[in-house]
C-alpha cells in the first residue's frame, strides 16, 4: 500500500518536475556553439550573457577607406542551429556589440561585433529579462520568436532576414526596432503586443506583412515605410500616435485610415 501511494505520488510529482526550469550557464552554450554543435534547450534558466559576439570563427570584415573614422567590424557565424523553448535568459543576449555604443567617436576605438546564422534560430516562448541585440545580424535560416517577451529595447535594426519569420504573439514592453529591415518573405506580428515605440521606418516589406490583432501602446512609426502584396491590420489596436508618412503599400501612399478601412472590406 505505501508502495503505491509512493509511486503516485511520483507520478503526480512529474508535470511539475518538467516544468521547473534547469539552470544553464550562457559559457557552456558558447562552448557549444564554438565547437559547431546543435544547441537546443526546453524550460531552461540561461544564467550569464549570452554574448555570441567574439566568437571563435571571430574575423575582421574587410574595411572600406582608410580613415581614422572608418569602423572595424568583427564578425562571429554560428554555423549550427539554435533551439530555446520557452526559456528564460537572465542575462544579455548580444548578436551585436558597440563598446563604445556610438557615443565620442573622436576617441572611439572604432570597433563593432556582429554575428550572423547560418542554420534556423528559434527563441519559441522565451523571455529575455535584459539586453536583446540583433543589430546588422543576418538570418540564413528561418528565424522565430513566437510568443517571446522582450523586457528591454528589441534591437533588429539593419538585420537582415532571408527565409521564414515569425514575431507572432511576441511582447515588446520597450522599443521594438526594426528600423532599415528587409523582409523579403511575409512576416508575422499576429497578435504582438507593443508596449512602446514600434519603428518599422524606412522598413521593407517584399511579400507582406500580418499585424492581425496586434496592440499597438506607443508610436506605430511606419515613415517610409514599403509593403509589397498585403498589410493586414484586421482587429489591430493603435493606442498611442501613430506616423505613416511616405508610407507606400504597392506603391501607393497611404495612410492608417485609409489602412483601417481598406482591411474592414
Amino acid at each position: 500500500m505505501m508502495r503505491n501511494l509512493h509511486i503516485l505520488l511520483v507520478l503526480l510529482l512529474l508535470p511539475l518536475a518538467t516544468l521547473a526550469q534547469s539552470k544553464v550557464n550562457a559559457s557552456e552554450i558558447i562552448a557549444k556553439i564554438n565547437r559547431g554543435e546543435a544547441v537546443s534547450y526546453k524550460n531552461a534558466e540561461i544564467v550569464g550573457d549570452l554574448d555570441m559576439t567574439k566568437l571563435k570563427n571571430m574575423k575582421l570584415k574587410d574595411q572600406k577607406g582608410d580613415s581614422k573614422y572608418s569602423t572595424k567590424e568583427h564578425i562571429s557565424t554560428v554555423t549550427s542551429p539554435l533551439t530555446f523553448i520557452n526559456c528564460t535568459f537572465k542575462g544579455d543576449v548580444l548578436a551585436y556589440f558597440n563598446p563604445d555604443n556610438g557615443v565620442n567617436m573622436v576617441n572611439s576605438r572604432n570597433e563593432v561585433y556582429n554575428t550572423n546564422f547560418e542554420q534556423e534560430v528559434r527563441f519559441d516562448g522565451c523571455v529575455f529579462e535584459k539586453a536583446s541585440a540583433f543589430k546588422y545580424s543576418e538570418f540564413d535560416g528561418g528565424a522565430s520568436f513566437i510568443g517571446t517577451r522582450f523586457s528591454e529595447e528589441a534591437l533588429f535594426k539593419y538585420s537582415k532576414f532571408r527565409k521564414m519569420v515569425n514575431f507572432s504573439s511576441a511582447t515588446f514592453r520597450d522599443d521594438a526596432n526594426f528600423k532599415y529591415v528587409t523582409f523579403p518573405v511575409k512576416v508575422s506580428f499576429t497578435g504582438a503586443t507593443f508596449g512602446s515605440e514600434a519603428n518599422f521606418k524606412y522598413t521593407k516589406f517584399e511579400e507582406g506583412v500580418n499585424f492581425q490583432k496586434a496592440t499597438f501602446n506607443g508610436t506605430a512609426n511606419f515613415k517610409y515605410a514599403k509593403i509589397a502584396d498585403s498589410f493586414n491590420i484586421k482587429g489591430a489596436n493603435f493606442r498611442g500616435g501613430d506616423d505613416f508618412k511616405y508610407t507606400k503599400l504597392n506603391n501607393r501612399q497611404v495612410s492608417l485610415t485609409t489602412l483601417l478601412d481598406m482591411n474592414r472590406q
